[in-house]
This record gives structure tokens, C-alpha cells and sequence, in this order.
């Protein structure tokens, strides 16, 4: 599928999914800042507002992340969880990780090394 990007802000962030045994991964590259966060929330919801219900983020080629890309991402596991669900971080580099960790999100949304990890576990 194309790359998700609107064309009225600059490529901070691009995303492509697509879906392996029913598990949407979203494969991201760039900044996650407010500026982009509309981006993040339509590539991890589908744009239809709705999750699905087994989502995997991959964050390997994400450079930086604000308290934005994790306010879209709680609202992503919250959706999924509601719907018996579940969203979980692949690959994400060390400064985003620490984000992630020192935000507690890793302790709600589960973060693997690899995406393969991430499908399996």
C-alpha cells in the first residue's frame, strides 16, 4: 500500500502498512511530533477511526518521539483492547525506547526487538 502522508505538512513521517495473518503492521520512518500525529493515527487505525484488532508498530526507522506519538499510540491499545485486542512495538531504537519506558507505556503496550518477535509472542 502507499505511504501515508498528507501533502500539506512536510515528510517528518511516512507510514506503510500492511498485513500479515490478520495483524496490521505499520511500518514507520521519520519524527513522531505533534506536527504528524494525525499521520501516525491513520496509519495505525486504518483511517476508518476504528483499530483493528491486532496492530504491530514498527518503530525501527523512527528517530524521535514525543508525548504526542504516545498519546496516539495509548489511544491505539485502548481501541484494541476494548475490541479483545492487543498493539505491540517492534524495533524500536534506543532514544524512543526510553521513551517509551520512562512513559510506562512499555508496561501496557509490549515492545520486541524484531517484528517477527512481535507477531509470535
Amino acid at each position: 500500500m502507499p505511504p501515508t502522508q498528507r501533502p500539506d505538512r512536510p515528510p517528518h513521517l511516512s507510514a506503510e502498512h500492511h498485513e500479515i495473518d490478520g495483524v496490521r503492521v505499520v511500518t514507520l520512518r521519520g519524527e513522531i511530533d505533534r506536527d504528524v500525529q494525525d499521520v501516525l493515527r491513520e496509519a495505525l487505525l486504518g483511517g476508518t477511526g476504528e483499530a483493528s484488532e491486532r496492530i504491530v508498530a514498527d518503530l525501527a526507522g523512527v528517530t524521535f518521539m514525543d508525548s504526542s506519538g504516545i498519546n496516539v499510540l495509548l489511544a491505539a491499545h485502548l481501541q484494541t483492547k476494548a475490541a479483545q485486542g492487543w498493539v505491540r512495538i517492534a524495533g524500536a531504537r534506543r532514544p524512543v525506547l526510553r521513551v517509551l519506558q520512562m512513559t510506562g507505556v512499555d508496561t501496557l503496550i509490549t515492545c520486541h526487538p524484531t517484528i517477527e518477535q512481535a507477531l509470535t509472542t
